[in-house]
């Protein structure tokens, strides 16, 4: 392993323990990463929480829907929302096992740094159940087992991420393409995101369908940032140019409400610290412009029910909650069906047997609903749980990166779960997600609204950064060390944030810097992202985290071809 040197930094816990986060993580090489062993027998995720587990049945996918179908489907949820709700009274779920999960949704380029559309050939080489499909014929996605929360857990899950992802990288390369974690990868154009470029998978076809429907019109993307975009398309297909990480963290019922509001809270710091998409079509726009791209690519709404305060499938929320049955209830009480498809499941009757139902339905209607922060439901092994599905991350850049998002994550909503005066009794609802949308558009130099400290009440206006290094790192600290994390993992990742925030640098920054040095040495728009994206998976499997990347060209260079 080679390793990065800089200055120790020291702060204090809340518990006044003192915490010594060296300046920059570990970092491994993708391409050397361990072995790796392809998980051919691991069962696939049993959730429908995602794009790509939408499906209840071929025969159901192929049919369509009659009037009849959005009825019944109607019932079934009232049916499922009911059920839910005796769950959660009569104290059915499982018992907490600090359990939490990771997905990274992935790109395919070639060696030029354009996009490959050859998903179906790559995971066909790669042949493990831990590697999925994704909505674009250049996405992937890659799925972590559940660990439980504590010991060496970080380093864990990052060997295993870096043999992983070396080995589909590998056999991506036998095959003219190359794996790159990004937000939204810069060379895309509108030609590539195109409904024949959908992956070739009868649910994706449906929901684009769908969605389309309930429309009744091409989508309009309108995103003013750095540059402006305005373009029309016929499917849902710029959606698949959002590649993200999803952290799941197992809770109980009674800590739901808590975590979940944890979570959404911090969301905006999550991208003020992390943003890595500020590239779309060839403008620059936002420094994450996933986000206002989601939002507008799976938009149902004509503009007329847009006027009329009509909620988006996208969206940050409603309120503070008190439990995870008032995001599902929502879920019912403002969305209609996208895919009414009903399972013979009644799920009042398997509770009164004494069994755990699927809730089908209600997981499902879950699954099109875009939060930011989205409760889910499942069951394994007989026994329902509950999750928090955290989706406010891009991908990248590197694995030490990802970690390092996560570890920030985790330590944060543990210890802001557990304050006496919580967050979200200090913070307006509607605060939080003008910070959210002022984080997306501004990254690490973001200026954030957040509860002033003491008795005095009232929220201050703060730059992102220094919210994080004098108040949010010393939590997250205290929440790594609740969940009983090793020191040496909590100070190596909690490090990597620091230093991200002392020299001002995210992969959105790393990005645009590097562009624009192209662009000052004479390339024109097209071949400075695809430069800035050849260096950028060059810099990637290296594996070094992005505080520390060179901005530019090695030796000089432009990023031309052949150099």
């Amino acid at each position: 392993m080679r390793r990065s040197h800089g200055a120790d930094v020291t702060y204090s816990s809340p518990l006044r323990t003192p915490y010594r986060l060296p300046a920059v993580s570990v970092a491994l090489s993708i391409s050397q990463g361990g072995h790796y062993r392809p998980g051919r027998g691991r069962p696939e995720p049993r959730d429908v929480q995602s794009r790509k587990d939408t499906s209840m049945g071929d025969k159901d996918v192929a049919r369509g829907f009659a009037p009849a179908d959005r009825q019944r489907y109607r019932r079934k949820l009232q049916q499922c929302l009911a059920g839910l709700g005796r769950l959660l009274d009569e104290k059915r779920f499982d018992r907490p096992k600090n359990l939490l999960g990771l997905e990274i949704e992935l790109n395919l380029a070639g060696a030029d740094g354009l996009p490959r559309m050859m998903n179906a050939e790559v995971l066909e080489r790669i042949a493990s159940n831990d590697f999925q499909t994704e909505l674009g014929m250049f996405n992937l996605e890659v799925n972590v087992v559940p660990h439980r929360l504590g010991g060496r857990v970080l380093d864990q899950l990052a060997e295993e991420l870096r043999a992983g992802l070396g080995y589909a990288d590998r056999k991506a390369n036998e095959v003219g393409a190359g794996i790159v974690m990004i937000g939204i990868l810069p060379t895309l154009t509108q030609d590539h995101l195109v409904h024949g470029n959908l992956s070739d998978v009868d649910r994706y076809t449906l929901l684009n369908d769908q969605i389309l429907t309930a429309r009744g019109e091409d989508f309009s993307l309108d995103i003013s940032g750095i540059e402006r975009l305005t373009c029309t398309s016929a499917s849902i297909a710029p959606e698949a140019a959002c590649t993200s990480v999803q952290l799941h963290l197992q809770v109980t019922p009674g800590r739901f409400a808590d975590v979940w509001n944890a979570a959404q809270a911090v969301a905006a710091v999550q991208i003020a610290v992390g943003a890595n998409a500020p590239f779309l079509f060839g403008k620059e726009l936002w420094r994450e412009s996933r986000p206002p791209l989601f939002t507008q690519a799976t938009d149902t709404r004509p503009p007329e029910l847009q006027a009329q305060g009509v909620r988006p499938r996208t969206w940050f929320g409603e309120r503070w909650v008190e439990s995870a049955y008032d995001l599902f209830e929502e879920n019912l009480r403002f969305f209609p069906s996208l895919l009414p498809i009903c399972d013979e499941e009644d799920p009042l009757r398997a509770i009164d047997q004494g069994n755990a139902p699927e809730l089908r339905e209600l997981v499902l209607h879950n699954g099109t609903i875009y939060r930011w922060n989205r409760p889910v439901y499942s069951v394994a092994d007989g026994v329902p749980h509950l999750r928090v599905e955290n989706r406010v991350l891009p991908a990248g850049p590197t694995v030490t990166d990802v970690i390092a998002n996560a570890a920030f994550f985790y330590g944060l909503v543990r210890a802001l779960a557990e304050e006496p005066r919580p967050v979200w009794s200090r913070l307006p609802f509607r605060t939080a997600e003008e910070n959210f949308d002022t984080a997306c558009r501004h990254g690490i130099d973001a200026e954030l609204y957040w509860p002033r400290p003491g008795r005095t009440g009232g929220v201050t206006r703060v730059p992102a950064v220094k919210l994080v290094r004098d108040e949010l790192l010393p939590l997250a600290a205290a929440g790594l060390d609740a969940w009983q994390v090793a020191p040496a993992d909590r100070d190596r990742y909690l490090g990597v944030i620091e230093e991200r925030c002392r020299r001002r640098v995210n992969g959105a920054v790393w990005q645009s810097e590097t562009y624009h040095r192209a662009r000052a040495a004479g390339l024109g728009r097209d071949a400075a992202l695809a430069a800035m994206t050849r260096r950028y998976r060059e810099l990637m499997l290296q594996g070094e985290p992005v505080h520390s990347w060179p901005v530019g060209f090695p030796g000089g260079q432009n990023g031309g071809p052949g150099e």
